[in-house]
């Protein structure tokens, strides 16, 4: 399995990190995907990154809630990094609206800045959008046919949704924890989707799934993610492993060693 959204270089992993990647590759975990927040997770990232460099990959962004009045600098600064190491992706970016609509503009125009990074750099992205997908699609209108491959990440929006998105483009959809929640009401919108536009991911320490719901989150879980949408699916777990590490290789352009199973 390959969580493709992990923030496990976060401080609240400081005291176990190392036992949080054993019980990751414990659980059948071969690989992480690490997205920036912002100029203050970068380093931390990065040190992760480089004491499990053959485990986890690096996505380079300004997450939307990053995003203030000295918004310009910070996307100047992200992008100066983009350089230093073999990004993957560009990520975590997009707009949430969900708290604050304070710096809507910015947000928007934060995101298009860094859509147009992954389009002249042929990188993927890794989108975060809450409450914002009208906003999400006004940027993504500015593109036309250049469109970079993306992934809505933590996705559980409506099967509306999933087709005014696909008006844009074949992309992905990035599920976690909350496919195990009583009141997420997935089912369809998974099954609309189909397996072969599945990421999963855990989006660690948040959004733990259930049984472990109300605890930190951590890669290992990223099991029960794919057990859930087996279900749902009605295929076998095994399955739905092969399937979704073939997703992940081929959207991140991971090494095909990063899997146990065969990729396509």
């Amino acid at each position: 399995m390959i969580d493709t959204h992990s923030h496990i270089y976060l401080e609240e992993f400081d005291v176990d990190r190392d036992d949080c990647i054993k019980r990751a590759k414990d659980s059948g975990v071969t690989h992480l995907v690490l997205p920036n927040v912002d100029m203050n997770s970068y380093a931390q990232m990065v040190d992760t990154h480089n004491r499990y460099p053959d485990f986890t990959s690096m996505a380079m962004g300004l997450h939307p809630t990053s995003v203030g009045e000295n918004w310009e600098k910070q996307i100047a600064l992200t992008l100066s990094c983009l350089d230093e190491y073999p990004f993957v992706a560009i990520g975590e970016v997009g707009i949430d609206l969900y708290w604050d609509t304070t710096f809507k503009e910015a947000q928007m125009k934060a995101f298009d800045a860094q859509m147009r990074w992954a389009s002249e750099r042929n990188m993927p992205v890794i989108i975060h959008c809450r409450e914002a997908l009208n906003e999400v699609l006004e940027v993504f209108s500015n593109f036309g046919r250049q469109l970079p491959e993306c992934v809505f990440h933590s996705f559980s929006g409506s099967l509306d949704d999933v087709k005014r998105i696909r008006n844009f483009g074949d992309f992905f959809f990035g599920f976690n924890g909350v496919v195990t929640f009583k009141n997420a009401h997935l089912e369809d919108v998974i099954k609309y989707i189909g397996e072969n536009n599945i990421l999963l991911e855990t989006d660690c320490p948040y959004l733990t799934p259930v049984p472990h719901r109300g605890k930190r989150n951590e890669s290992a879980y990223v099991a029960y993610v794919a057990e859930k949408i087996s279900s749902v699916l009605n295929v076998s777990v095994k399955h739905i492993k092969q399937v979704t590490d073939n997703n992940a290789v081929n959207f991140f352009r991971l090494p095909q060693n990063v899997t146990c199973t065969p990729v396509r």
